[in-house]
Order: C-alpha cells, then structure tokens, then sequence
C-alpha cells in the first residue's frame, strides 16, 4: 500500500528511492533559496545579472530531477498520488522543500 507524506505521526518507508528523493527535494529547496536570497537581489540591487543567468538554469535542471524522482516513486507505488502534489506544490513555496525533505524522513 502506498504511503503517504508523514503529517503528524508516522513516517514514510525507507527505501533507497525514497532517500535519493529526499536528497534531491534538499537540494531542490536550497537552489530555490539561493535564487530568490542571493542572485535576485543581486540583479535588482546591485545590477549583476550573472548570478540569475548562472543559478537559474541550475536551479530549473534540480527541479526537473526532483519531479522526475516523485513521478518514479509515485509510479512504483511507494507514495501516493496525493502526497507526490503535496511534495510538488511544496517547492514552489521557499522553505516548502525543507519541509517536504523533513517529512519524508
């Protein structure tokens, strides 16, 4: 049966599919956080685009493996449906990822 994100009590399998998501979903929500806290303000403050123009693609290449990864789980039946949007959902909102990595745990 599959299983859901962990609300309040309980926890999701550990399963070697489900660690390599939990990596990814980590590393997912610290590029956003480097994007929007670090290369934004430095290309409306100070002018240097540089940084949005190196970091954004990296930041976009990290999500698509991360929602890569929650499609594969999702289709191996080791999470449901439900819980892969809750997880998507999550990473688009800062601090969302690290909330989603700590549920998964």
């Amino acid at each position: 049966m599959p299983t859901e994100i962990q609300e309040d009590h309980g926890r999701v399998a550990r399963s070697p599919q489900v660690e390599i998501l939990r990596s990814v979903c980590m590393a997912e929500s610290l590029s956003l956080l480097a994007l929007i806290c670090i290369a934004v303000p430095l290309k409306h403050l100070a002018g240097h685009s540089i940084a949005v123009s190196f970091l954004g693609p990296i930041h976009g290449f990290i999500f698509l493996v991360f929602v890569w990864n929650v499609c594969r789980i999702i289709s191996q039946g080791e999470l449901t449906l439900r819980a892969g949007g809750k997880l998507v959902f999550l990473a688009f909102i800062p601090f969302g990822g690290i909330y989603s990595w700590w549920s998964l745990r």
